[in-house]
């Protein structure tokens, strides 16, 4: 395998930086909401990016998106932080089909600085950082996105510090498109930890109560899902083919294809979305619940501290099948 190295190089006509560690390469476009666009193991591609680069611009979500500074929908037009009351304008934000706002201010917006590129011994790290004080979100603050690439495996670290004297409420995602390439959706197995599930409404806004749920592993077949989850102690789930390692691992055309979400510090909640007749899905790592802004529940940052979280992207494939 080759060292690990970091490239400049284009997706779609966009600049767009490629990571490379091992037999995984991992392209993110900054021009455009510093999405992921491609998530490469092994010769397989893991992520998804409907209507492309198009769709991005368009603030449509697709690839490897970083939702904030709120994830998933608000139930309203206005919340309020402490003293600070926050009125929403609709026509510059994007809204779900009930018209509520959904994903934030940064879907395929540019703005990212690209702080650094580097190699280490077996990984490729990508720094960048981006300031935000909107009427939308008058909390001024940085978050920085720390991209590490290895063998097998894409690590995101999204910092959060205050800029200004107000605090900051944490809310935050990332939502990645999913694909287990070599097999239909149907066949794909889902497996999820011990969790609580935090029933929504029928606009997908949480209710307040909560269903246990325990681990399990099934196809998922005809299911649909779009729901949210309070993780435990086990933070991981995952898609995958559930084939026997006949061959072991790495063996050309034996072994399993799965790709794992490992939710770290920063990410008590996760969105599994698997939308009908679409193939691809979302495991999403949420720093906070659906609507926390407008509930009030959204952690705070003081000036002067930072809020850190912490997801990885496991990926096992066999290796590609040889060119003719």
């Amino acid at each position: 395998m080759s060292n690990p190295c970091t490239e400049e190089c284009t997706f779609q006509g966009e600049p767009a930086l490629r990571l490379t560690a091992g037999a995984l390469e991992a392209t993110f476009v900054p021009g455009a909401g510093m999405t992921g666009v491609s998530l490469r193991y092994r010769g397989h591609e893991f992520l998804a990016v409907p209507g492309g680069i198009k769709a991005l611009r368009a603030g449509h979500t697709g690839g490897l998106p970083l939702l904030a500074p709120w994830a998933n929908r608000l139930s309203q037009l206005h919340y309020r932080v402490a003293s600070t009351e926050v009125h929403l304008d609709p026509s510059g934000l994007k809204t779900d089909d009930n018209g509520l706002p959904i994903h934030g201010l940064l879907v395929g917006r540019p703005g990212w600085v690209i702080e650094r590129c580097a190699t280490r011994r077996t990984s490729a790290v990508l720094d960048a950082s981006r300031d935000i004080d909107a009427p939308a979100f008058p909390f001024p603050h940085r978050i920085e996105v720390r991209i590490t690439a290895r063998d097998g495996e894409l690590h995101v670290t999204t910092t959060v510090t205050p800029t200004g004297r107000r605090r900051v409420p944490i809310a935050f995602g990332w939502h990645p498109y999913l694909r287990v390439p070599g097999a239909p959706r149907s066949s794909w197995v889902l497996s999820l930890p011990t969790r609580e599930h935090l029933l929504p409404d029928d606009l997908g806004i949480p209710t307040g109560a909560t269903e246990h749920c325990a681990a399990e592993s099934l196809p998922v077949g005809r299911r649909h899902f779009d729901d949210l989850y309070a993780l435990g102690r086990t933070r991981r789930l995952s898609f995958g083919t559930g084939a026997p390692d006949t061959e072991g691992p790495g063996a050309p055309g034996g072994g399993c294809t799965e790709v794992e979400l490992r939710c770290g510090p920063g990410y008590d909640f996760a969105q599994v979305w698997v939308p009908p007749r679409r193939q691809f899905a979302a495991l999403e790592p949420m720093a906070a619940p659906t609507n926390a802004l407008v509930e009030g529940s959204a952690p705070l940052v003081s000036p002067g501290d930072q809020y850190r979280a912490e997801f990885s992207l496991v990926l096992s494939a066999p290796w590609a099948a040889a060119g003719p």
